[in-house]
C-alpha cells in the first residue's frame, strides 16, 4: 500500500513539473512574440506611407551629394502638422537602386529611381563639391528636364545651380549658387540671371528658387513650405527644429 502511495505521489509530481514546464515554454513564446512585435512596431512607427493624394517632394541624390542639403529638405517637409497629420510625401531619388554615398560618407538607399519615380510636386536639386560628373551625366540632366514639365516648383541649393543651368529649364530666370561660384556659373550658362552670391542667400523667380546651400538649404525649404501650406505651419516646423536656438546660439 505504501508503495502504491509513493508511486501515486511520484506521478503527481511529474505531472505538475510537466505542466509548469509547458507554462514556462508558453511564457517564453509569448515574450519572444512580444519582443518581435515591439521591434516591428518600432520600425512601422517611423515609416511614412506614400499617399497618392498628397503633394510629393522629390530629393535628387547622387554619389558625393552634400547630405545637409538632402537632410534639410526632408527635415522641413517630413514634419507633421501640430495635430500629427502627414501632409507630404518626401522621397529620395537616384539613378539606380544602389545606396548613395554622401560627401560625408553616409550611405542612403534611394526610395525611387529615375525609371519609377512618381509624379513630383517639387524637385530639390542639391550639390556636390565636384559637379563635373553630374553635369556631364545625361541621365541626371534629362531627369531634371522631364520632371520640370510636371513639377510646380524646382529648387536648387549650392552648386545644384549648375545642373539647373545645364538643363536649360531656368533660362532667363534669377538664380544664386554657392558663395564664390556665381561668376563661373554665369560664364558657363549665360542665359541664367546669376545673382551676387556674396550678398544674396536665397532668391525666388517664378517656379524656380535657389540658395547658397548647406544650412542655407533650410531657407529654401522653409520658404517653399510656407508657400505650399501657410505661415503658421512654417512657424510650427521652425519651432519643432529649434531653429531659434540656432539663430541665437552666440548670445
Amino acid at each position: 500500500m505504501k508503495i502504491l502511495n509513493v508511486f501515486t505521489a511520484l506521478i503527481f509530481v511529474a505531472t505538475m513539473m510537466s505542466c509548469n514546464s509547458e507554462k514556462s515554454g508558453d511564457n517564453l513564446k509569448t515574450e519572444t512574440t512580444n519582443t518581435t512585435n515591439t521591434k516591428t512596431d518600432t520600425l512601422t512607427k517611423h515609416l511614412k506611407p506614400f499617399k497618392s493624394d498628397l503633394p510629393t517632394i522629390g530629393l535628387l541624390m547622387y554619389n558625393g551629394v552634400l547630405q545637409s542639403e538632402v537632410i534639410a529638405t526632408s527635415d522641413v517637409f517630413a514634419k507633421p502638422t501640430e495635430s500629427g497629420e502627414q501632409i507630404f510625401n518626401v522621397i529620395t531619388i537616384a539613378e539606380t537602386e544602389q545606396p548613395i554615398v554622401t560627401e560625408e560618407g553616409i550611405k542612403i538607399v534611394p526610395d525611387f529611381t529615375f525609371n519609377n519615380c512618381p509624379k513630383l510636386t517639387a524637385l530639390f536639386v542639391p550639390s556636390a563639391y565636384d559637379m563635373y560628373a553630374q553635369v556631364h551625366n545625361d541621365e541626371i540632366v534629362n531627369f531634371i528636364k522631364n520632371k520640370n514639365q510636371e513639377a510646380k516648383y524646382v529648387v536648387s541649393n549650392c552648386a545644384g545651380a549648375q545642373l539647373i543651368g545645364k538643363s536649360g529649364i531656368a533660362d532667363g530666370h534669377k538664380i544664386v549658387t554657392w558663395i564664390g561660384g556665381g561668376e563661373q556659373l554665369q560664364k558657363d550658362y549665360p542665359n541664367l540671371k546669376v545673382q551676387n552670391d556674396s550678398l544674396v542667400t536665397f532668391i525666388e523667380d517664378g517656379k524656380f528658387s535657389s540658395s547658397n546651400g548647406n544650412l542655407a538649404s533650410y531657407i529654401s525649404a522653409l520658404n517653399l513650405l510656407e508657400k505650399m501650406t501657410n505661415s503658421n505651419h512654417r512657424e510650427f516646423v521652425e519651432s519643432y527644429l529649434y531653429l531659434d536656438r540656432l539663430q541665437n546660439w552666440k548670445k
